[in-house]
């Protein structure tokens, strides 16, 4: 009998531009670690943080901000499993299990990549038709299942 997959807790950020909600533009960002991957915020949980808690410390570790207003929730934990070369980087876990948020920044936010840590090197606003040019393949599925719960919950 195969054991179990273990899943890290994470939580994970739909972040969208100041301009929301008369334009639609999502933040993605390109990570240092694994050339030309695409992805929106996210990090893990720390023990006895809330994933509210979680969001706002990771945003500030990530970008550099946590001058966003929660705009939404996606009402379940969504899991999805890395690729065989990340889960050997990220053993003991086999994948992650996520909270998303959808959140926009306020209107003075200012994005910093040049954090403590720094997870990106660069990043963008995208229209939700084009996200998934640029999206790292294995976060494709999750990502088009909170779009399209956002979306039909009329915030997209």
């Amino acid at each position: 009998m195969e054991a179990p997959k273990r899943y890290r807790p994470n939580v994970a950020a739909v972040v969208l531009s100041t301009k929301y909600p008369f334009v639609c533009e999502l933040f993605i960002a390109s990570r240092t670690d694994i050339e030309g991957a695409w992805q929106f915020p996210q990090g893990g949980i720390d023990e006895g943080e809330t994933p509210q808690e979680a969001l706002f410390r990771e945003l500030e570790e990530e970008i550099g901000t946590r001058d966003v207003e929660i705009i939404g929730e996606y009402p379940s934990w969504l899991q999805y499993d890395f690729p065989q070369k990340i889960a050997q980087k990220m053993y003991p876990f086999d994948g992650q299990s996520q909270k998303y948020f959808l959140v926009r920044l306020n209107p003075h936010a200012t994005i910093n990549l040049k954090t403590k840590e720094p997870e990106f090197s660069e990043y963008k606003f995208v229209s939700l038709g084009d996200v998934f040019e640029f999206i790292t393949y294995f976060k494709r599925p999750v990502y088009k299942q909170v779009l399209d719960y956002f979306k039909k919950e009329g915030y997209l």
